[in-house]
């Protein structure tokens, strides 16, 4: 007697994932139309992310608009060993690195904690109206933030106006070096923080509200809930977003580092990005700019790639 052979669901899935492997094309002819819609953003990268990169190629020469890419002359390595051999280049390198590492360390968990706060509001129309207050701010412009901070930290601003009261004297915010990276990463905070949350309450939402049931009747606490339960449910999210928050390190922010520099305040304000703008752009040394920012990529990519692999033998999570 032949023994019954039984097929359970596993066994399905692992054959049609066999069957997509063997056959893509019959398996891309069946779904031609997820295909169709993926196009638009497929060219959409490709036109403005990777044609663009035939330019990288003046980061090793000297180029001149008048002769052309091509025609322009090779100089190799020569404009990243003038960049390293610069003067400043310590000073804006250490800057870059101080203002990026402040933003991870203090503004990575703030995120998260305003997500696990909200997911304890139960009445939804008070969550709502926290949630409005809390977002509004990201989708105020770069600008308006910098003329706010100069406006509030003048020495003539409220600020100062209620410092002299107990101080004698008003401080120069804005002038000061000593201030620039206090007041660059908790102005940062404040404008993103909240809308950095909502990737975290829509991962809270796959929490099993059973499990804080069974934990309320086996006497856990509030906080113990909280560890044990949402931040479990967040420590995948957390291990992408925070490989995606390093990989990104050195891109501090061009546009608020700039409208928020004064000419007293350049030895703390003075990042790699502001550099390349007034030597790449300013200036006019196109390839000595490309160079730089070339430089400021392939840090972030090794260190996307470094991270990628610690937190994947860490925590199992990674991004490929």
């Amino acid at each position: 007697m032949n023994p019954v052979k039984v097929t359970t669901i596993g066994d399905q899935l692992s054959k049609k994932q066999i069957t997509k492997k063997q056959n893509p094309i019959k398996y891309m002819k069946q779904n031609i139309m997820l295909y169709v819609f993926l196009l638009p953003a497929v060219l959409s990268v490709f036109i403005f992310n990777y044609i663009p990169m035939y330019g990288v190629i003046i980061a090793f020469k000297d180029f001149s608009p008048v002769r052309g890419i091509m025609a322009s002359d090779w100089v190799g390595l020569a404009h990243f060993a003038n960049f390293m051999k610069s003067p400043n280049f310590y000073q804006i390198f250490t800057n870059t690195v101080k203002l990026s590492a402040y933003e991870l360390l203090f503004g990575f968990p703030i995120p998260i904690i305003l997500a696990l706060m909200l997911n304890q509001i139960r009445r939804v129309g008070i969550k709502k109206n926290i949630q409005l207050v809390i977002y509004a701010p990201h989708f105020i412009s770069v600008v308006v933030i910098g003329g706010m901070l100069f406006m509030f930290l003048s020495p003539a601003g409220p600020l100062n106006a209620l410092l002299t009261i107990f101080l004698g004297q008003p401080i120069s915010f804005m002038s000061d070096p000593d201030y620039f990276r206090t007041i660059f990463v908790t102005s940062g905070i404040w404008q993103s923080a909240g809308f950095a949350s909502i990737i975290y309450v829509a991962a809270l939402s796959n929490a099993d509200p059973q499990l804080h049931d069974a934990a309320t009747i086996d006497g856990a606490s509030l906080l113990q809930r909280i560890w044990h339960i949402d931040v479990q449910v967040l420590k995948p999210v957390m291990a992408v977003l925070f490989i995606l928050a390093v990989g990104g390190i050195m891109a501090v922010g061009f546009e608020k580092a700039y409208l928020l520099q004064t000419a007293r305040n350049l030895p703390a304000s003075e990042i790699i990005e502001t550099y390349v703008y007034k030597r790449g752009l300013q200036a006019a040394d196109w390839s000595f700019g490309a160079a730089v920012g070339l430089f400021l990529s392939v840090i972030n990519l090794m260190l996307l790639i470094t991270v990628n692999q610690v937190v994947k033998k860490l925590k199992g999570e990674s991004l490929f």
